[in-house]
């Protein structure tokens, strides 16, 4: 086994969920900003997370949609502005008969009726 693969800085975090306000001391080795104090007393560096076991669909077995960043709003806007676009264009666009009547009209000629 390869030696100093594993980190050996492990010490106690608290992860809070930005979702339902819980709050999980447990070890890690992750960098932290922040300090809390925890229900004993003591401070120790604090991470935010958005979803936890605690708030996540798999686990509390409830389906809610979670859209921290606007994913959903962003997606629709770019299927609106997609729609658009191609009305705009087929809008603009001459059918096949007009472009050859406009063709023929332009060469003095006149367009053959079918």
């Amino acid at each position: 086994m390869k030696k100093d693969l594993h980190h050996k800085d492990y010490r106690l975090v608290v992860f809070e969920d930005l979702n339902d306000g819980t709050r999980i001391l447990t070890r890690s080795t992750v960098a932290a900003e922040e300090t809390t104090k925890w229900e004993d007393g003591q401070e120790y560096p604090l991470i935010k997370v958005h979803i936890s076991s605690s708030s996540h669909p798999f686990f509390t077995g409830q389906e809610k949609l979670v859209d921290i960043e606007g994913r959903v709003d962003r997606f629709k806007a770019r299927t609106e502005a997609a729609k658009a676009a191609r009305e705009a264009k087929a809008a603009k666009k001459p059918r096949k008969s007009e472009e050859k009547a406009e063709v023929a009209q332009k060469l003095g000629a006149t367009p053959v009726q079918r």
